[in-house]
């Protein structure tokens, strides 16, 4: 498996739009379409398929036409708490509680019928 960290911007997109191309074709959805499924223009899917991402919006929707969102779902995940965290969390608020009220009952000098 090759160090993604190891190669340039420019290799990483063109690996990007190599395995783009690949599951288009795989899918045998044609430029023009896939296109036209994502509301980009042609010239932008040639671009991406030749490694030249300029817009991370067109990625997106490429990915969400080809059904490869889930290669991103990790990037929109919420951190979880580790255990130790969550009990920290938990007894901070717990700590912050108040006790008892400080003020008193005002009471209204007109007395009701009742």
């Amino acid at each position: 498996m090759e160090d993604i960290y190891a190669l340039s911007d420019t290799q990483i997109q063109k690996k990007i739009g190599r395995k783009l191309k690949a599951v288009r074709l795989n899918q045998n959805i044609s430029q023009g379409s896939l296109a036209k499924s994502s509301s980009i223009s042609r010239s932008s899917v040639q671009k991406i398929e030749a490694g030249e991402i300029g817009s991370f919006d067109t990625l997106l929707r490429i990915l969400r036409t080809l059904g490869m969102l889930d290669e991103i779902h990790h990037l929109c995940e919420e951190e979880q708490m580790s255990p130790s965290e969550y009990f920290d969390m938990v007894n901070s608020t717990k700590k912050s509680r108040r006790k008892r009220a400080v003020g008193n009952i005002k009471k209204n000098k007109e007395e009701s019928e009742w």
